[in-house]
């Protein structure tokens, strides 16, 4: 196996095109390049295709110039100059990237020589170009600009709650751990302690998300699109599914789904044995047995990680490697930083950065092996010919992630040397896939009707959330007392502020990923070569045609569904016998 000593650190390609000094101060110093873009001549398709691989190489170095910018943002919220570097890019380059994007677009969309590009992935991109023209509104970069700024708010809100528990201030991820406690006191005093430091910044984030919701409005009827939801569906190139395919997935989850929610609540208050099953009694073990704790520190959680992916495969391994040495990651939490967890590309040299919030439980070791799967995605697409060939839709992004999820649960002892703690490990993340299911109708269903009903006032939004939220969860919790807590769940989701409409994706992938690991589970090595096969694809080919590369069906009706809950049931118990 490969040390990390012998680790070959991979570089970027040369810079053809922009020069290999090239470095973003000003506008003035892009200007030139997408002159070049606009201006030059193209006499045969060996002109176009090099004319793309150029227009590539520029997009790629700004890719990665804005995504640094981001990641250190997010790393140290509080940084005044990391702030404005980044708010630099969105309000001076952005804009100007947007007009000479869309006049690239059409350009090239009426040239002579398209038919004879023929190279695999050209019809993808060129699908989301045509798509890009039709979007297109001058009048809307200022909009988005605002946008973009008013969106980043939302990390430094949340980055900057903290609460104080025996006389320690923490992060709220750090206080969550407490809810995993044995002592129900002190699970109640740590819920309380969270929810109420989030409901402190309640009318705050409902102003931003008013201000979010009309700018996004705005957005799309300078589009012509009746609402953002249809406006978003066009954007986030969702040339696969529909609205009604949605619609029919909420349905499905919550005939196929909900009812084990019920199932499971009813379990968990029987085991732990009280009155009343409270919101802070679905984490700690139902059997009264100490919180998992699968690392100490966040480079114990990367080395075993990193032991993990490769029993799985040397590569996957040498994957996570290659990102510490090269020190691509950021895992632990700390005051000051952005919440959440996600893997950055970084298009020029295809090593992407993990940044997340480690503390030392359970959801923080799955977090590491879900973002080190989009980082085997970003590594093994990394040589593919053009950028918009590596940046595939979510449904496939996420396939990514939460495959390696489940794909690696057979490593998992590299956590837990203990055979009880490694089973409890294993149920406790399975029947986390079966409350993500239902959550995940829930956001999405709530945005729909959101963008829907762009006129809303804010306790309209309150109302509708708590009928919403009522349809996907069990029956068994005792809100009672919590009410004003639990209409403000929402808030707490990142998606909703940063990313809109970026969340049905992980409930597609999420029966996706069941589907490798049920592939995986009847023949390793088989399932195993689906999955490298449908992530090595890139954006190079329909969704539909990715999932059939991993052998695996696009499928939202409530008998696929069905069919997969049974299985994760019947794993589920495998391993409480």
């Amino acid at each position: 196996m490969t040390n990390e000593e012998t680790i070959n650190i991979p570089i970027r390609a040369s810079r053809v095109f922009i020069g290999e000094e090239f470095e973003l101060k000003k506008w003035e110093d892009l200007q030139p390049l997408y002159e070049n873009l606009q201006k030059r001549e193209i006499n045969s398709v060996d002109e176009l295709r090099q004319w793309f691989l150029n227009r590539s190489e520029l997009e790629s170095y700004l890719s990665e110039n804005f995504a640094w910018r981001y990641i250190r943002q997010t790393c140290d919220t509080a940084n005044t100059g990391l702030i404005n570097a980044l708010q630099f890019f969105i309000t001076e380059i952005q804009p100007k990237l947007s007009e000479y994007g869309n006049e690239l677009d059409k350009k090239i969309i009426g040239n002579q020589f398209l038919d004879q590009l023929t190279d695999k992935g050209f019809d993808i991109t060129l699908r989301g170009m045509k798509k890009a023209i039709e979007l297109f509104r001058e009048e809307n970069i200022p909009v988005i600009t605002e946008m973009q700024t008013e969106e980043r708010k939302y990390g430094a809100i949340a980055g900057a709650m903290t609460v104080t528990l025996d006389g320690e201030e923490m992060t709220l991820q750090k206080a969550a751990d407490r809810l995993q406690s044995t002592d129900r006191a002190t699970r109640e005093e740590a819920w309380r302690a969270i929810n109420g430091r989030r409901y402190d910044d309640h009318k705050k984030l409902d102003e931003l998300l008013n201000k979010l919701v009309e700018l996004r409005s705005t957005v799309a009827k300078n589009a012509g699109f009746e609402n953002y939801r249809d406006y978003m569906f066009a954007a986030m190139g969702r040339f696969d599914y529909t609205p009604q395919d949605c619609f029919d997935f909420h349905a499905s989850v919550k005939e196929a789904v909900v009812p084990l929610l019920d199932d499971m609540a009813a379990s968990r208050k029987d085991a732990l044995k009280v009155d009343a099953l409270r919101p802070w009694d679905t984490k700690v073990d139902p059997k009264g047995l100490d919180p998992l704790k699968p690392f100490a520190t966040g480079e114990e959680l990367l080395d075993k990680t990193i032991r993990c992916f490769s029993r799985l495969d040397p590569f996957l391994g040498n994957c996570l490697r290659t990102m510490k040495t090269m020190k691509h990651l950021d895992l632990e939490s700390r005051k000051g930083k952005a919440p959440g967890g996600y893997n950055y590309p970084l298009d020029e040299i295809g090593v992407p950065f993990i940044f997340m919030n480690a503390t030392s439980n359970l959801r923080d070791m799955i977090t590491l092996l879900h973002e080190g799967g989009h980082a085997v995605h970003s590594l093994v697409t990394r040589d593919l010919a053009l950028n918009s060939f590596k940046h595939t839709p979510s449904e496939v992004a996420e396939l990514a992630s939460m495959s390696m999820e489940l794909i690696t649960m057979d490593f998992w002892d590299e956590f837990f040397d203990n055979e009880e703690d490694l089973k409890r490990a294993k149920i406790q993340h399975l029947e986390s896939i079966i409350e993500t299911l239902p959550w995940v109708a829930t956001v999405d269903k709530f945005q729909h009707w959101m963008y829907e009903n762009p006129n809303h006032t804010a306790e309209q939004r309150t109302e509708q959330w708590v009928k919403i939220y009522s349809d996907f969860t069990d029956t068994v919790m005792d809100w009672s007392g919590l009410e004003t807590f639990s209409e403000y769940l929402w808030q707490r989701q990142l998606h909703i502020y940063e990313v809109p409409f970026y969340y049905i994706e992980y409930g597609i992938a999420q029966l996706g990923a069941i589907g490798v690991w049920k592939n995986y589970r009847e023949n390793p090595e088989a399932g195993l070569k689906g999955y490298m096969d449908a992530l090595k694809l890139g954006y190079t080919a329909p969704i539909t045609e990715i999932y059939q590369a991993a052998n695996i069906s696009f499928d939202f009706s409530q008998k696929n569904i069905t069919e997969l809950m049974d299985f994760v049931k019947t794993e589920l118990e495998r391993l409480k016998i």
